[in-house]
């Protein structure tokens, strides 16, 4: 059973920083696509950003030039740096990574962190 543990997240204010982190555990963990997702009240859970096994990455339009996703694969953990951060980027946020080593499953083959929470205000 792999666990995702998330760190990072809290409160900023306009145009700060932060680095969400998300370290797998349970056995050694080799996932072909990984991501961030977030959730704002009332909403729908989105997709914030993806990187595959390849390195290969994807952002949400809204995030393009502020976010950045990368993983340290000998920690098994992935991150999300986040700059220049507005009051829309206030929700919970998700790590999540597709259980095959081989394509990106369904999202109901994954698994998920337990969420953080990101608040920025102005």
């Amino acid at each position: 059973q792999v666990q995702l543990v998330q760190s990072g997240g809290g409160s900023v204010q306009v145009g700060g920083s932060l680095r969400l982190s998300c370290t797998a555990s349970g056995y050694t963990y080799s996932s072909y696509c990984m991501g961030w997702f977030r959730q704002a009240p009332g909403k729908e859970r989105e997709s914030v950003s993806s990187i595959r096994s390849d390195g290969r990455t994807t952002y949400a339009i809204s995030v393009k030039g502020r976010f950045t996703i990368s993983q340290d694969n000998a920690k098994n953990t992935l991150y999300l740096e986040m700059n220049s951060l507005k009051p829309e980027d206030t929700a919970m946020y998700y790590c999540g990574a597709g259980r095959s080593r081989y394509y990106c499953p369904p999202f109901n083959n994954w698994d998920w962190g337990q969420g953080t929470q990101v608040t920025v205000s102005s």
